[in-house]
Parts: C-alpha cells; structure tokens; sequence
C-alpha cells in the first residue's frame, strides 16, 4: 500500500515532530514512526469494514420494511440485489481480511453505527442505487462497478465520515487520500473467481520498504550534524532563519539518500523530494530545495561521493 513517496513522507513527519519535541531518544522515536505508518493501515481496514458494514446495515433496513403493519408489496418482497451484492459476499468471505481485521481489533462501526446509516441513507437516496435495482439479478461486473462508485461518489468523498476520522485520530485525515485511493485499486482487481482468496493489501510492498523507512528515518536523524554541514554555503541568498523547517528536513534527507543509500538514483531522489516539497511546504520550497539539491549532486559526482551502484546508477 505505501509506495516509497509515502515512505518519504511519513519520515519526514516523524523527523519533524522528532525536532520539535526535543526528544533524545531514538527508540522511542522510530517506535513512532512505525506506529503512524501502522495507524494508517488501520484506516484501510476501517474503511474496507465499512463497506461490509453498509450491507448489514441495509439487510436490517429490508427487515423491519418488511415487518411494518402496512407494509407495502414492494416492502414485503423487496430486491435484495443491494445486499446480495458479490463484492460484499467476497468481502466477508475472505479470510485475510476478517483475520486483519480480528487482529488489529477494528470494531468501530459496532459503536459509532450513526455513520453507516448515514452513508447507507446517501446511497439508497442516490440515482445510482435506484438504477441498479431497476434489475433483480446482476452479473459480477455490475456489482463491482456499482461498489466502486459508490465509494469513489458517496462513500471517501462523505463529510461527516471525514470529521468523523479527524475526531478518532487526527493523522487519518492527512493518510485519507492515499488509504482510500488503496482500496479503489484493491476494489477494482477484484475478480470473481479469485477474490475469496486474495490477499489483502499489506502496509509495505516487501520487508525492504519496511527497511528502508527505518534507515532514512535512522540515518537522516544520526548524520543530522554532518548533513547540515554538507549544506553549508549552498544556500547563500538564504538566512537560516528564513528556511522552513520542513524544507530542512527534506534537504537533509536528500542528501542522506545521495550518500548513504547507493541504490537509488540521484534523479529519483530529487524528484521524490520536490513533489513532496510542493505538497507539505512553501509555494517557493520546490524551487529552493531544487536549486541546492541539483548543485550538491553535481558536486558530489564531480567529487565522486555519490557512490552508486545498480539501479542508482540510472
């Protein structure tokens, strides 16, 4: 699920809030870190049990419909195509994913049941839920494209669900977009004949993306000395003072990579940190850190420090 620009800025954060605080102790901090990225699988899961929470909650819709005194024929035989949708039967079926979710203990719609029905009210009032049940049956295509529509239209963009998460943890808000975007693609791949069995998404793609935000976070944090000095001089029309923090970070986890990470790229480095720049710094960020990056790299090679080897030779 974490691409490594995730990666990236995950650490970013952590070395920030590290700087801020003043803490002294490492352990402690990189304790931190893989909580926040662990926090954010927590999301995916919550999120991925909402949807399943949805249809329970529109199966006991169906019943008490039908239980009314006057109940309608409609109301009496209802269409079950909502609540018999594949996707969710796979949902539930899928042993990967009610195993995640017994083992990080996601139960919240148990309590907080006023937003599944909130959402569930949103979609039996949308255009899209009447026209699926214009039909009673559907194939496997249609219920994944309607479950996927539902999410991307009624469900991520929902801002009660949104203040709703900003309430329960804070940093879900920022690892919305990234979690919700995971669970289209998860969505989306889902077949018929292999979705009971698919696995579900992990936090990391491998246990070397794992590796590799424990290192940047540990060895940006352990050279913060030497990094800052690489930096000397290299921003001459720029006072101290006047750098915002996170353009520090960023500039001094750069170089961590350009020296001490030898199988990634100079170019992939610099791009890395200019998007991350544009999206969590000054307008101006992007330009500066482009400028002292694009003049330390050239220095280096011209020095031969940059040390690449494999693919960061690219």
């Amino acid at each position: 699920m974490l691409t490594r620009r995730h990666i990236r800025v995950k650490v970013m954060q952590s070395l920030y809030a590290f700087n801020q605080s003043q803490n002294d102790n490492l352990a402690t901090e990189e304790k931190f870190l893989l909580k926040s990225m662990q926090e954010m699988y927590d999301l995916f899961l919550l999120q991925i049990s909402l949807i399943t929470e949805i249809r329970e909650h529109a199966e006991t819709y169906l019943e008490k419909s039908q239980q009314k005194h006057l109940a309608t024929s409609e109301e009496k035989d209802p269409n079950r195509k909502f609540v018999n949708n594949q996707v969710f039967q796979i949902l539930n079926e899928n042993e990967s994913i009610q195993n995640a979710l017994e083992k990080h203990k996601i139960n919240h719609w148990k309590q907080d049941d006023e937003y599944v029905a909130i959402i569930w009210n949103e979609i039996r009032n949308s255009l899209t839920y009447q026209e699926y049940l214009e039909t009673r049956e559907s194939s496997f295509k249609e219920d994944k494209d309607f479950i996927v529509h539902i999410f991307k239209e009624i469900i991520a963009p929902n801002d009660k669900l949104y203040d709703y998460l900003e309430d329960k943890k804070l940093t879900w808000v920022d690892d919305l977009p990234l979690v919700n975007t995971a669970i289209l693609k998860f969505l989306q791949k889902m077949k018929e004949s292999t979705g009971r069995e698919k696995k579900i998404t992990q936090l990391f793609k491998n246990e070397e993306d794992k590796e590799f935000a424990i290192k940047l976070f540990r060895k940006t944090y352990l050279n913060d000395e030497d990094l800052s000095e690489e930096m000397l001089g290299k921003t001459p029309n720029w006072d101290k003072d006047r750098i915002a923090e996170v353009d520090m970070v960023l500039i001094k986890m750069a170089i961590c990579e350009f020296l001490k990470f030898t199988s990634i790229p100079v170019k992939v480095t610099i791009n890395e940190y200019l998007e991350i720049a544009k999206e969590y710094s000054t307008p101006k960020s992007s330009i500066f850190i482009n400028g002292v990056l694009d003049k330390l790299s050239k220095e280096y090679q011209t020095e031969d420090k940059l040390n690449k080897t494999g693919r960061g030779l690219m």
